[in-house]
Order: C-alpha cells, then structure tokens, then sequence
C-alpha cells in the first residue's frame, strides 16, 4: 500500500503518492513558464504588427518571422538557463555581475512592461468592439478588470497556469483555422523565409521587440523561478521548456502570418491605422472569421496582461530582496501595475492600433541593453551560474543575437519613434 501511518493513528499518503504529486506539479510548472513566455510572446502587438507589416512587405516578412525566432533561441536559451542556475531574478543576477546594472535593466523593463501593458490593455478593448462593438476603452477597462481578478484569488499562481494554458490553446487553434481558409501562397512565402525580396530592418526590430523584447525574455525564466525549478540539477529540464516554448511561439508566429498573408495575396488592401487583423480575418472567413479573431486578439491581450504584470513586478526585486520572495506583496504590485496601465491608456487618446505596434518598438530598442549584461555574466561570471559548465555553443550564439540586436536597433530607430511623433 502507498501509505503510511502517523505518531497520532492518522493514515497519510505514502512516498509513491508524494512523488507523484511532485512530479505533477514539477510538469505543471514546465508548462506554466512555456506558456507564460508563449502568450507573453504572442499578445495583441505581434498579431496587429504581423498584419501591418505583411501588407506592407508581403510573402518578404516571412523572413523578419524567421530572424525573430533565431533570435528568441539565442536569446531565450540563455537567459532561462542563467536565471535558474543561479537562483535569482534577472536584475538581482545583473547587481550582482555589475553592481547597478540590475537598477538598471528593472527601470527599462518596468517601464517597457508598462509600455506593453498599455498596448495589452488596448488590445483587450479591440477585442471587446469586434466582438460586441462596444467603445475600446469600455472592453479595456473590463479586459483590466478581469486580470486583476485572477491575481486577487488566494490561488493566483495555479490560476494564472491554467488560464494561459486555456488561453494559448485556444489562440492556437482559432488562428490555424483562418490560416487553412485564406489559402496562403506557402511555396512564395518559404521560398521569401530564406530570400526575401525586401528588407525592413524597423519592421525586423519592431517584430523582434514584440515577441522577445522588454519583459518577454525573463517571463518564462521568472515563473521557473518562482515555482522552484532551478539550480543545475533542473538544467536539463529547463532547456527542454525553453526549446518547447520557442517552437510553439514560432508555429503560432508563422501560422498567424499565412493567414494574413493568403488575404493580403488575394489582393486585399488593409488599412494598417484602424485594426488590420481584424480585416484580415473577416476578408478571410466573412463573419465568422471576423468573429474568430475578436476571440483571439481578446485571449492574446489578457494573457499578455497578466504576463507582462507578473513579469514586471517580479523586477521590483532589484530594489528589495524581500519583494522576490513575498509573493503576496508581488501580488498587489501586478494589481497596482495593471491599474497603472489602464489609467495611461484610457487618457492616452492615441488609436489603439498605433500604441501595439508602437509599444513593441520600443522594447526592441530596449533589449540589447539587458543583452549585453547576461552574455558579459556568461563570459566573465560564470561563478554566480551555479559553479557549472556552461555550453560555449550557446554564449557565441547569445553574443551573435545581441549585436544583431544593437545593429537592427541602430537602424530602426528614426521610424519606430516616427510612429508617435509623426
């Protein structure tokens, strides 16, 4: 039998059972960071800057899809892989290296967060009016209302897993669908994966901000971290998450694109300033579609909310240790995080759309700088990693993804900020 009996008489569960349950919940976990990253990486900006830039590029943008996924390899690999082996957020990771560098990196990360936070919000409201055609800023403000409602449960860590998981799934499914209907010219867009005709570098950086900038690098680690798989007996398990999550992001990112690229080819024009995903899916399946995709920019904006809220209060930690472990007190600086966010956007007045392609951006321009600081920690500190090797392979790469990232910044940066100010 698979139990055993108390000092008091009382039966308990037996350590088959124990190690069952930890098993489940170690598994629970993997799959909680993956789709944390997943959906984080898969929010309303990605979708409403896919639509933007395959009608202004075309079967062309397949390859900006490509460089973001290498790119979140580089990136994603190393970044989980360090935060777990040595046990500590990303800016109490970054003190440690460089002392001040992790002050640092929270402030740019928090206040990206906000930036995404706001598009999320937005994105929430756009789902909202496609679906029910109320006000943006009415569907936002619910959209707000019902993040902050998971986070206000005693279970909060339980429910955030199996709503993004709930979430993703959906997203998924939904967007496959579109894309087998729109009839996308797949042997131009493979061929364009590898040669494209045209190259954008601010569309390149935009998309590579919206799916691996600001917050959405440290989001799958943070949750590894907070559920307590780390330290280099958990390295294995941790690479294998990463990988899975980085393929999962990058099928949704590529599927997405075939469905909008299959109207876009059929000679629909879209109008990138109001909601061009929107269109896209409508051109595609009339009503249904249309209908399809308000669910999934909805799921897409609150499973970005609550990713972009959990990840960027866990950045709070640069400035007090204590704000890491407290998960309570965590708890209620995501709520004030997400308060803050609705606030900016309900008296921003900028159209929805501008802010999600805006917003990702901005956190591309933002993203070497906490590059440079872990692959200088892979290099010269490989003591606070856990006293492990590390895999060379894997810094070269990192290195590589980072100065692509500060070249692609450079490029990019007069007409990404162009979008506001002009």
């Amino acid at each position: 039998m698979n139990t055993s009996e108390s000092p008091d008489g009382a039966r308990e569960p037996g350590l088959g059972q124990q190690a069952k349950a930890h098993a489940k919940a170690r598994r629970g976990a993997l799959i909680g960071a993956i789709f944390m990253m997943a959906t984080s990486a898969i929010g309303p900006g990605f979708i409403t800057q896919t639509a933007t830039f395959t009608q202004q590029l075309g079967a062309a943008f397949a390859f900006g899809i490509l460089l973001s996924v290498i790119i979140d390899f580089a990136i994603q690999l190393n970044v989980w892989r360090m935060v777990t082996m040595s046990r500590l957020f990303a800016p109490q990771l970054a003190n440690r290296a460089l002392f001040g560098s992790g002050h640092v990196l929270a402030v740019l990360i928090i206040i990206g967060g906000l930036a995404f936070n706001i598009g999320n919000i937005a994105g929430a409201g756009l789902g909202f009016q496609v679906l029910f055609g109320w006000d943006p800023k009415i569907g936002g403000a619910i959209g707000a209302l019902f993040a902050i409602g998971i986070f206000l449960s005693r279970r909060a860590g339980l429910l955030v897993d199996r709503v993004l998981i709930i979430l993703g799934i959906g997203m998924i499914a939904l967007t496959l669908y579109v894309a087998i209907v729109s009839g996308p010219p797949i042997g131009d867009a493979l061929i364009q994966t590898v040669l494209p005709e045209q190259l954008n570098f601010a569309a390149i950086t935009t998309i590579v901000g919206g799916t691996v900038g600001g917050y959405i690098t440290y989001s799958g680690a943070h949750k590894l971290l907070d559920s307590g798989t780390a330290g280099p007996e958990n390295a294995k398990e941790v690479t294998r998450a990463a990988v899975q999550g980085i393929l999962v992001t990058g099928i949704m990112r590529y599927v997405l694109f075939l469905a909008v690229l299959g109207v876009v080819a059929s000679g629909v024009v879209l109008d990138v300033t109001a909601n061009p995903g929107a269109q896209a899916f409508q051109a595609a399946a009339g009503e249904i579609g249309y209908k399809v995709f308000g669910v999934v920019f909805w799921a897409a904006a609150i499973s970005s909310v609550i990713g972009a809220a959990y990840t960027s209060s866990s950045f709070f930690s640069a400035f007090s240790e204590e704000l890491g472990r407290n998960q309570r007190v965590r708890n209620w600086i995501t709520i004030g995080f997400i308060v803050v966010s609705l606030v900016v956007f309900l008296f921003w007045g900028a159209a929805p759309a501008t802010i999600l392609v805006f917003v990702g951006g901005f956190n591309g321009l933002v993203l070497p700088i906490g590059l440079t600081i872990f692959i200088y920690i892979g290099w010269f500190r490989r003591d606070l990693l856990g006293g492990v090797g590390y895999p060379r392979w894997l810094l070269i790469a990192g290195t590589a993804a980072t100065a692509l990232s500060y070249y692609m910044g450079a490029m990019s940066i007069g007409p990404i900020f162009s979008l506001v100010t002009g």
